[in-house]
């Protein structure tokens, strides 16, 4: 594993890179968002370990580029502020997981090695696709640009979809994911959501049917053997 610490307090930062170097940890430390920048610009690295609070660049734009350009590493992110909204912003951003100074090396060494088991972030934290925006932190959906108020469960259909991104999902993922494990598997709830759904969104429907198989997300349906419907 190899792990960036943006941290400009640099005794700081030497310290954790000594330990996690004891680890068997690869460890490389900048101390401003710049540097950050370009250090992620020319290697590649599996957990970004990064302070808010930078001089230079903010750490809450690293994290936005880091994202944005989809370089492939976590990050975690440190504050000195242990307010619940200070985290919230944090994961708004993209951060993958969250750390309030002062910490323990043991706890961070144990989070590094969670985070660099997980497969590269795939989804952004606002999801964008055939001109909707959807803010899953918020629950808002805009079609460009007009607000679009959904009921709980069909916004959670509508993220799944998202998620997608014009692959065809069936009735029955839709139910794994998007209701809980009481679902009956031979309801038409799934049917219901997405009609209700397509309204909401208005016209032209953003939802297609693909007969026999399932549902997918996608401006036109340039396929004559898909339904609409």
């Amino acid at each position: 594993m190899r792990v960036l610490v943006v941290e400009d307090e640099i005794y700081l930062a030497e310290a954790v890179q000594a330990g996690l170097r004891l680890e068997a940890i690869a460890c490389d430390i900048v101390t401003d968002g710049d540097a950050a920048l370009e250090r992620l610009a020319v290697h590649s690295y599996d957990v970004v370990v990064l302070d808010r609070d930078l001089p230079g660049t903010h750490g809450d734009e690293v994290c936005r580029t880091i994202v944005r350009q989809q370089l492939g590493c976590r990050v975690l992110m440190l504050t000195a502020a242990a307010r619940l909204d200070e985290k919230v912003a944090g994961f708004e951003l993209g951060a993958d997981d969250y750390l309030t100074k002062p910490f323990d090396l043991p706890e961070l060494v144990v989070r590094l090695r969670s985070l660099a088991r997980r497969p590269a972030q795939a989804t952004p934290p606002v999801l964008e696709y055939a001109g909707l925006r959807v803010d899953p932190f918020r629950r808002e959906v805009y079609r460009d640009g007009r607000y679009v108020a959904l009921s709980r469960k069909q916004f959670a259909v509508l993220e799944v979809l998202m998620t997608a991104r014009g692959g065809v999902i069936s009735a029955e993922q839709l139910l794994e994911r998007a209701w809980d494990e009481n679902a009956d598997p031979f309801t038409n709830a799934v049917r219901i959501t997405i009609s209700g759904l397509r309204k909401r969104l208005g016209d032209p429907w953003l939802i297609h049917t693909v007969p026999g198989v399932g549902y997918r997300l996608a401006e036109t349906d340039t396929d004559p053997g898909r339904s609409p419907r």
